[in-house]
């Protein structure tokens, strides 16, 4: 069984498409967010998940936050650590103390479009295509190694909001496919790309 530790900032859509996947071998050991009035922490709450808050806001540095987030995770012996819309960016210190084993998903087909605004920004390259990327987290913000991708058409009426509310529906699927690869022993970093074995 392996322990996974979700970290939320607000609903966590895909935090519970995780939870709701029911994945054999992965056990949710807690879900964190730095915001108290995050609504996934009721969510998970409701469904017997630990939950815990650690506010950004009581720290004064990006460096003392992380290091109090780290201490509240490593409670819970994560073998995987699951950013899920967390919306901090983290030090090289903490990304470094989780490497191999920090999952994030980022809705765009990365190394294109990091960073915010990516569907209004592909929309507005002309791109024929937008999607979703599950990586591993570096101290580069959206540049660790690739998992998994999924793709969409963009149509020619899509707006921001439209073309966002497809691929949340393909990040709902491939993350927890992602994390299921993870549990079973299924992937393997080389260097900056992943193979994910059958």
């Amino acid at each position: 069984m392996k322990n996974i530790v979700i970290l939320i900032s607000g609903r966590g859509s895909n935090m519970q498409a995780i939870v709701d996947a029911a994945i054999p071998g992965a056990h949710i050991a807690a879900v964190i967010a730095n915001r108290a009035d995050a609504p996934g922490l009721a969510w998970a709450s409701e469904r017997g998940i630990a939950t815990r808050t650690v506010d950004h806001k009581a720290y004064d540095s990006r460096e003392a936050f992380d290091t109090a987030l780290a201490a509240v995770i490593d409670q819970f012996s994560p073998h995987l650590v699951v950013l899920a819309g967390f919306m901090r960016i983290l030090t090289a210190d903490f990304t470094r103390h989780y490497a191999g084993r920090m999952l994030n998903i980022h809705p765009s087909l990365l190394p294109a479009f990091t960073g915010l605004h990516t569907h209004r920004r592909a929309i507005e390259a002309g791109c024929k295509l937008a999607g979703c990327t599950v990586h591993f987290v570096t101290a580069e913000l959206d540049h660790g190694p690739i998992v998994m991708q999924a793709a969409v058409p963009i149509l020619n009426e899509d707006t921001e909001d439209s073309l966002s509310a497809r691929v949340l529906r393909e990040e709902h699927r491939l993350y927890p496919e992602a994390v299921r690869a993870f549990v079973e022993d299924r992937l393997r970093i080389q260097d900056l790309r992943v193979f994910v074995a059958e």
